[in-house]
């Protein structure tokens, strides 16, 4: 089979199947700015995208195709594709057991620690998983690299990747980018102390690792430092270990400007917004859009709603908050439980504040892109408010397309702060207090404070949008 110059590998792919009512198959690409940045090289170039099937529909799509390669069997507009059906025990092992319920609970310190985590035998056999998965995935991109190709792994869930790589094809020059915080030595200290090496050794298999924000590189090279004593030059961003130089950069991503504007000029969210527009009658509008996802900090943020109104009257009835939070990780308990609780707090509210003329919280918990694109146009405020977030593009997503000139209140924990900061209204994220305050002075705010604001904010959002984002990675090698 045909070798590739550039090698991409994620969790998940750019493509993703269905089954339709008569048993065919149906695939649709992949939604976002991130995605569709990345497709746009990966389809100029000599690439090949390795991918995990995520789904039943997933998997007789790879099984039907030859060597699993779904361009051999779909037309998939110049995209080659190698999707792994990796055994299901295999897989909800490394996946939901490590990847999801371990390191992306690490990675944004969000375990509750008095009850969680505790690392026995059950999760020895689950980082099994992980390294079966992890090994699954190097074998896939040591078959289809060309010699001196150059691969791009992506986020934690394939940590252990570039070591492997590095044994079996030193040829090959390895960049692996994290798209979530990373956590300081004093709480990356959490997992066992060979487990904590490993994946840390695993990374630095790489030629180039890339972060989000000075931040997480930063954090990251004090745990080379402290987990592995590993020689780390601060200033250059730089570790040596095992004999090599590894470097450390730092890519912040910004919004797909064009392509949101394309996507928010579709007649769909036309139709939502007049319907958003019916609901909220002529309120100002106070927006998020989430997954219920526990770092999102869903609940602080309502909680911050209920305290606005109780300390400012007088914007009952003329303020109406929009909270959209699409479902994610039913598999995981403690994002079922959370669901449930971001449910029954927006309940508390209405049944608060609600009068015959007023709702005052609309929740919708269900995914509908064109209803977040139509809600962006038209929020008077944007709330983005997570306890610890990697980068948050939805904070740069609505300056860029908000028509009202929305004022952003943003976490200070938000990767995105760095850029945005400046001229957003900055919040701790887990004062309630301090956020409903910066609701009322967003609401307040004069007609040129706010413009200049949102002005600055969408020219900050789109300095390196996804295809540049990715283009200069590549680069980074060589």
């Amino acid at each position: 089979m045909d070798k590739a110059q550039i090698l991409i590998a994620s969790n998940r792919g750019p493509v993703s199947f269905s089954i339709t009512e008569d048993g065919e198959l149906e695939h649709r690409r992949g939604g976002g700015g991130l995605v569709s940045g990345m497709i746009s090289v990966a389809t100029e170039i000599d690439s090949i995208w390795v991918c995990a099937a995520l789904s039943e529909a997933d998997r007789r799509a790879a099984a039907e195709s030859p060597g699993a390669r779904l361009d051999l069997e779909y037309d998939l507009d110049g995209m080659r594709v190698h999707m792994l059906d990796i055994p299901e025990e295999t897989f909800q092992g490394a996946y939901t057991g490590v990847a999801n319920s371990t390191l992306w609970f690490l990675q944004h310190m969000m375990y509750d620690t008095p009850n969680k985590p505790s690392f026995g035998s059950g999760f020895r056999r689950r980082w099994e998983d992980y390294t079966a998965y992890n090994n699954a995935f190097a074998e896939a991109l040591v078959s289809g690299a060309a010699d001196n190709a150059r691969v791009a792994v992506q986020d934690y869930h394939l940590a252990l990747v570039p070591r492997i790589l590095r044994a079996r094809r030193p040829d090959l020059r390895i960049a692996h980018f994290s798209h979530t915080p990373w956590a300081p030595p004093e709480y990356f200290r959490l997992l066992p102390d060979d487990i904590a090496r490993e994946l840390l050794a695993g990374m630095l298999g790489a030629d180039r690792l890339g972060f989000l924000s000075p931040r997480w590189a930063d954090a990251f090279l004090r745990c080379c430092a402290e987990i592995l004593r590993a020689d780390v030059d601060f200033r250059s961003r730089t570790v040596e270990y095992g004999g090599r130089v590894i470097r450390v950069g730092v890519h912040a991503l910004g919004a797909d400007e064009a392509g949101l504007r394309e996507s928010a000029a579709e007649p769909l969210v036309a139709v939502r917004r007049e319907t958003l527009e019916e609901l909220v009658g002529d309120t100002r509008l106070i927006v998020r859009v989430d997954r219920t996802e526990l770092s999102k900090n869903i609940v602080r943020g309502l909680e911050a709603y209920r305290e606005l109104l109780l300390a400012h009257p007088e914007w009952r009835g003329r303020v109406t908050h929009l909270a959209f939070a699409y479902p994610s990780r039913g598999d995981v308990p403690e994002y079922r439980e959370y669901t449930d609780r971001v449910l029954r707090v927006a309940k508390e509210i209405n049944e608060e504040f609600a009068t015959a003329e007023w709702t005052p919280l609309i929740l919708e918990v269900n995914d509908d892109y064109q209803r977040s694109l139509a809600s962006f146009q038209l929020a008077d405020v944007l709330l983005v408010n997570p306890i610890r977030d990697g980068m948050n593009l939805v904070a740069k997503e609505g300056p860029v397309l908000s028509e009202r000139d929305s004022v952003l209140v943003l976490s200070r924990e938000a990767g995105a702060a760095d850029e945005l900061g400046e001229y957003a209204l900055t919040v701790n994220p887990y004062d309630t207090v301090e956020t409903a305050e910066a609701l009322h002075r967003a609401l307040s705010m004069s007609a040129a404070e706010r413009r200049t604001r949102r002005e600055r904010l969408a020219e900050a959002a789109v300095a390196l949008p996804p295809r540049r984002w990715f283009q200069d990675q590549l680069r980074s090698l060589g």
